[in-house]
């Protein structure tokens, strides 16, 4: 396999001659906790690691900065984080770190982070959860390409990102989502948000054959109406006389419970 050129997009282009701002663009936003804070041993932390945060005010050595999963705004320390640009580019995260992320729970195989060396600037490293967190190297040429085999060099990372997400290729498997990329704010508990039905199981071997085709009130009927006209539709072409009967009387029996008004004491 030759040189890997993937077509990117105009938004996610990357201009060579000034690669690193290109990578980082304009996510400067976004960080993620490295440790937790404030420490155990003080008090209970506001943030722990590997909770993601936006931030809204930088301030000296201090971040105002709001959780994305509660949506709380607070201070944390800048050296309690760590920046991450398009979901998996962290900067300055050492090895050891990596592992403790990628080892948190919600992470699975396969996902990983693209870490840059805080100490020397355009040095990155593959960090990728199997077994085990395994660590891959990346090069970079004269021409500013990238890669982690000789064999295969690529343009810019994100085409290594997804050349290696489509196959291991060597790889100890292939990459399946950013690290952390599974938290996600809670459940919207708001009067807009959608209801959540209960379904009620039951067995039909025990469901009486009457009850199917009865023309009793329907509020005393296991099955709604729409259920009981499909099955009587079914069984009027076996010819069955009660299904006929069934559906000339839930004609009836619709329109007028469609507009029925409640009984009450109104």
């Amino acid at each position: 396999m030759g040189n890997m050129m993937r077509g990117v997009s105009a938004k996610n282009k990357v201009d060579t001659d000034n690669l690193d701002s290109s990578i980082k663009g304009d996510e400067d936003d976004m960080v993620v906790v490295l440790q937790d804070y404030p420490s155990p041993e003080i008090s209970m932390p506001i943030y722990r690691m590997g909770d993601k945060l936006q931030i809204i005010a930088q301030e000296a050595y201090w971040l105002r900065v709001r959780s994305v999963q509660t949506g709380k705004e607070n201070y944390i320390p800048n050296s309690h984080v760590a920046k991450v640009y398009h979901g998996w580019l962290f900067e300055g995260v050492e090895r050891q770190k990596a592992e403790e992320l990628l080892l948190l729970p919600g992470n699975r195989v396969g996902s990983f982070l693209v870490r840059e060396s805080s100490r020397e600037r355009g040095l990155y490293s593959l960090s990728v959860k199997h077994r085990m967190v395994k660590h891959y190297r990346i090069f970079r040429l004269d021409n500013s390409w990238y890669y982690i085999s000789p064999r295969l060099t690529f343009q810019c990372l994100e085409d290594m990102i997804n050349h290696y997400s489509d196959s291991a290729d060597g790889l100890c498997c292939a990459l399946t989502s950013p690290c952390l990329s599974g938290t996600t704010p809670p459940l919207d508990a708001s009067p807009g948000a959608p209801p959540v039905v209960m379904r009620c199981n039951f067995d039909w071997k025990k469901v009486d054959r009457k009850q199917l085709v009865s023309s009793d009130s329907y509020s005393d009927n296991m099955v709604s109406y729409g259920v009981r006209n499909s099955i009587a539709a079914y069984m009027s072409f076996s010819g069955d006389q009660d299904s006929i009967q069934l559906r000339g009387d839930s004609r009836k029996r619709k329109s007028k419970s469609m507009y029925a008004l409640p009984e009450n004491d109104f």
